[in-house]
């Protein structure tokens, strides 16, 4: 079993495929961001990329189902997720690769090029999370379905989910990042829209409006949109896949 230590953390990771690396965000929030929900997502990066590609995924740490590992504390937030991806990326000596994230994987996408921003050749968000308009009291039932995995933790305490709760999603927008930051990134860019409550079309319609050198897909889930969709993705890889990109 492929794992990497980050700390006191325990990463479980997958490679499949040669070529320039793309590291993949699983959707599925803080419960199910791992790697077999990428089997039932629309566009599964395993199946379509690994052909011409070295895919990496991995299960976020602490998931309902999968298998990385960490302690959890009241100082956690999203730079302790980006902190497993830049060791992943680290301990497979990846010094550049593509970023495709869908759900929660937008903020992973986000956060990772706040924190190194040169490492992304180009990334593809596919329906982020957002918030539109001020948070809403309580715990969402998401967070409280992955709160339920690690209740048995004797660290874990409704005072430490209250505060990792609030580190996470207090700042609303893409939550990892504000548009400030997002305006500076000329990183290639592709955004599938999300058109729901978790994911907001508003969201992935104004991330894209930011980012300098975006495109914009506004249907893309289904039948022949989603065709056309993983044809426009796998031409958007390509373009702007390095020249003489190492395998």
């Amino acid at each position: 079993m492929p794992t990497i230590k980050n700390g006191n953390a325990t990463i479980y990771y997958e490679e499949h495929g040669k070529g320039f690396a793309i590291l993949a965000f699983a959707p599925g929030g803080l419960p199910r961001s791992t790697i077999k929900i990428w089997s039932t997502a629309p566009i599964d990066p395993i199946a379509e990329f690994s052909k011409e590609y070295r895919v990496i995924v991995m299960d976020q740490r602490n998931t309902v189902d999968g298998q990385s590992r960490a302690p959890v504390t009241a100082k956690d937030n999203w730079d302790s997720y980006t902190s497993d991806h830049i060791a992943l990326l680290d301990h497979l000596k990846v010094d550049r690769c593509h970023l495709y994230g869908q759900c929660i994987g937008g903020s992973f996408i986000a956060n990772l090029l706040k924190k190194q921003l040169r490492r992304v050749a180009a990334a593809v968000w596919a329906q982020p999370i957002g918030r539109v308009g001020p948070m809403k009291p309580g715990r969402t039932a998401n967070f409280d379905a992955w709160a339920k995995g690690v209740a048995d933790r004797p660290e874990v305490t409704e005072q430490v989910l209250d505060a990792f709760y609030q580190n996470l999603y207090a700042p609303g927008f893409l939550y990892s990042v504000d548009r400030e930051f997002l305006k500076t990134c000329k990183t290639p860019s592709l955004v599938l829209a999300g058109n729901d409550d978790a994911h907001p079309y508003a969201i992935s319609l104004e991330t894209s409006k930011l980012l300098p050198n975006s495109e914009f897909i506004p249907e893309w889930k289904t039948g022949e949109a989603l065709a056309m969709a993983k044809v426009h993705v796998k031409e958007f890889l390509s373009r702007n896949t390095p020249v003489n990109a190492a395998a």
